[in-house]
């Protein structure tokens, strides 16, 4: 008896003990096998020091909610109690905006003047279809300040499933990019390039003032650079980044040594460069068509000797953006969307973080990059589609090219590169040459730095209505939203080495679904399977265990 006494005690104890420890460690373990529940280094720092709340609420809440969708609804519940375990200053809701009939109209109207759109999905359930309205969006609060947080990541021609995937490997980064918005102050500053006739404000507005959100942002023109250029190039070099958005104007060899300096002494740049003189926009005149000609910029041996040429040849590929042009005439005439050879839609082949898990990017008359051998490292980020030709110039460009059958064989140079990635130590495109004038502390050789060139201006440039910038990439006529604005955000941010949040883009989550067809298909087989199949076996089973039990106990 007293033995039994002394085992329950020491069980009550160990209890105990074991509780106790529990209550001071503790520790998640993350079995999957891609660690989609372990949160990125980057990801942890952005809120290890946050002592103030923050507070999500999430929109993806509902009744009829797809089982894609349901998805994404428990992968970020899952997420955000990953960030609330490592700080537990972050608290969060799932919430409901369309849980009152009475006030859904006017709930609709303003979360979407707040800039979270709703989203209409296809529900197919039993073989039937519905719709249903959801806002994938979250808002994140701190400190009096609100960010709103996408959480659906869209990309041209996904099915619903493929938008849920992409979605839950975007998450992560897309909570990591709302927190850096709230707790982190802005510490670099970007230069504007004007001066040689680049794209007006209001072209490049929807884009700026998106940076604006991470970076400090100011113009700054080289036109004093003729005056006074040493006062010129100290100014510059207080700006981590320049971005020049399709110069149309020469540059003057003044100019040029400037920016050279600019990289010598580390600068990171960003051009989007046309080396043809076309606009779509000068297609709509009576004869419906213009002459293509090569834009001389005065940067061809700038760009050499850091191992790239840009070609003025103009890129055409079957894989390509439509344009929208009214067919018919007068009050019968009607907006058609039409194939457009010289719109590239760009992706890529390559993993890197720029352009991971990124929507297509659409340029217009763009131009082909060939790289050339140096000591610098390249990486392509875009190029057009393998049905691609490349057009010399001059050349007439007219309208009527929507009219004709093109042919797929005469689509056949490949892959176009659209868009390159320098990285190493730049040697100076003046090294060894007669300067335009004289520079103080010249160097031949740059420190380590980046640089990116796009062959096209217009991949920065958004569009207008009644002269008012709409959303970058957002094409109104056909309701695509291309990945310009995601691939530019990317690039600024990788050139200016905020690679926390980047890399955190490369992380890959696989998401398996059940196949919706074969549920439908084989509903009865599975149901039999799983209610039928169990009551058969236990009064099998039943049935054998009496039959034993009698034969045993009556002989």
């Amino acid at each position: 008896m007293n033995n039994i006494i002394k085992n329950i005690v020491l069980l009550i104890l160990a209890v105990i003990a074991i509780n106790f420890m529990s209550s001071k460690v503790y520790k998640r373990f993350d079995l999957t096998a891609d660690s989609r529940y372990t949160l990125s280094q980057s990801a942890i720092a952005l809120i290890e020091d946050v002592d103030s709340p923050i507070v999500i609420d999430v929109f993806l809440e509902g009744e009829d909610f797809p089982s894609e969708f349901r998805r994404l609804q428990n992968e970020t519940r899952q997420l955000l109690e990953e960030f609330a375990a490592k700080n537990q200053n972050i608290f969060f809701n799932f919430i409901n905006p369309l849980a009152n009939d009475a006030n859904r109209d006017q709930v609709i109207q303003q979360l979407t003047q707040r800039g979270l759109t709703p989203m209409q999905l296809s529900v197919t359930e039993s073989g039937k279809s519905s719709k249903a309205v959801i806002f994938p969006w979250a808002l994140a609060s701190y400190n009096e300040q609100t960010v709103i947080i996408p959480l659906v990541k869209n990309k041209i021609g996904a099915t619903q499933q493929e938008l849920v995937s992409n979605s839950v490997q975007h998450l992560e980064y897309a909570f990591a990019d709302g927190f850096s918005k709230l707790t982190k102050p802005k510490r670099r500053k970007i230069a504007i390039l004007k001066g040689n006739k680049q794209l007006e404000d209001k072209y490049i507005a929807d884009f700026v003032k998106k940076l604006g959100e991470y970076y400090y942002i100011a113009p700054f023109t080289l036109d004093s650079v003729s005056q006074s250029p040493q006062k010129t190039l100290e100014g510059i070099n207080a700006f981590d980044l320049i971005i020049s958005a399709k110069p149309t104007e020469a540059f003057t060899e003044e100019e040029k040594l400037v920016l050279d300096q600019y990289t010598m002494n580390g600068g990171k740049s960003l051009w989007l460069v046309d080396a043809i003189a076309m606009e779509k926009d000068s297609l709509y005149n009576d004869r419906g068509s213009n002459v293509g000609i090569p834009r001389d910029l005065n940067l061809t041996d700038f760009f050499f000797k850091y191992g790239v040429r840009i070609n003025p040849v103009m890129v055409s590929t079957l894989f390509s953006a439509p344009i929208t042009l009214a067919m018919g005439e007068g009050s019968q005439s009607q907006f058609q969307h039409l194939k457009w050879t010289y719109s590239p839609l760009a992706g890529s082949s390559s993993n890197h973080p720029i352009v991971n898990n990124i929507n297509l990017v659409k340029f217009d008359f763009a131009n082909q990059i060939d790289t050339l051998k140096n000591g610098i490292k390249k990486t392509i980020l875009l190029e057009s589609a393998p049905l691609t030709k490349l057009e010399g110039t001059p050349r007439e460009v007219s309208l009527d090219v929507v009219t004709k059958e093109q042919d797929p064989k005469l689509f056949n140079q490949g892959n176009q590169t659209l868009a390159v990635l320098l990285e190493g130590e730049f040697s100076s495109a003046y090294s060894n040459r007669i300067k335009p004038f004289e520079v103080a502390n010249v160097k031949d050789q740059s420190a380590s730095t980046k640089m990116i060139i796009i062959a096209d201006g217009d991949v920065i440039k958004n569009d207008l209505i009644r002269n008012a910038p709409q959303e970058l990439g957002f094409d109104r006529w056909t309701g695509q939203t291309y990945g310009n604005k995601e691939f530019l955000l990317n690039a600024v941010n990788y050139l200016l080495d905020d690679n926390g949040l980047i890399n955190i883009r490369s992380k890959e989550i696989a998401v398996a679904f059940l196949d919706q067809q074969k549920i439908t298909a084989q509903k009865t087989k599975w149901q039999l399977i799983n209610i039928l199949l169990p009551l058969v076996l236990l009064a099998v089973f039943g049935f054998g265990f009496n039959y034993i039990r009698k034969k045993k106990y009556t002989s």
